[in-house]
């Protein structure tokens, strides 16, 4: 933090306007963090999808017979919050992918925003009994949200099929706690995040890199009641 305020100090006199100078601080501070943490999100991701749905409905208009591009589209639609028109992407192309994981695990979230419980449920454990790891076993936290307030063995039972997945993960162990905390298990949840952060510094150093936003946000969330 002293090097930080130096460093405001230094460019206040070097722009002449302290708030430029924030400004500046605020570009460089999230450019480090975008290259060696991770821990602030990537504001160009939903202008990169934008143009990824608009390229993919130029490709299904030239050949409607694209199921490769209708899937990816209808996955873009679903990450954008679109699920009817996800879903009916997903619906047109079912029968060419009937023995693939990702294909049921993203039905089965698009009708878990619907609201369609049962039938999300279904379609995503179809999708894991293909594959268990599939998505690295995202799913199984999809449900465990989803039953947080209506069914909490059932979600605790999601929480630890996922952590069963990932016994070596940072992140698992952020993402268990951060829904432990969800269900009341407060203890449960610190435990967790204690695991996130030893587990973080017991990896090789070409693994930290991608682990150490996890082990940073178990660090501060492990201190919050």
């Amino acid at each position: 933090m002293f090097k930080l305020f130096i460093g405001f100090i230094l460019l206040s006199r070097l722009v002449g306007n302290p708030f430029l100078a924030i400004l500046i601080l605020l570009v460089i501070v999230y450019f480090l963090d975008r290259r060696y943490v991770g821990i602030f999100p990537n504001l160009m991701k939903p202008f990169r999808r934008v143009r990824q749905i608009s390229k993919l409905r130029t490709t299904i208009s030239l050949n409607p017979n694209d199921v490769s591009s209708k899937f990816e589209l209808a996955k873009q639609l679903s990450e954008r919050k679109r699920y009817l028109e996800a879903k009916d992407l997903f619906l047109q192309i079912q029968n060419r992918y009937e023995q693939s994981a990702e294909f049921w695990v993203e039905l089965g979230l698009v009708n878990l925003k619907l609201g369609l419980i049962e039938e999300g449920e279904s379609q995503m454990l179809q999708g894991l009994d293909i594959n268990r790891k599939a998505q690295y076993g995202q799913p199984y936290l999809r449900l465990a949200e989803t039953f947080r307030n209506t069914d909490r063995d059932k979600a605790l039972h999601y929480v630890s099929e996922f952590q069963d997945i990932h016994t070596s993960s940072s992140e698992a162990y952020y993402l268990a706690g951060s829904m432990y905390r969800a269900l009341g298990r407060e203890e449960d949840a610190k435990q967790a995040f204690n695991e996130s952060t030893s587990i973080y510094r017991s990896l090789p150093k070409y693994k930290k890199r991608q682990e150490r936003r996890w082990a940073l946000r178990s660090f501060f969330a492990k201190w919050r009641s």
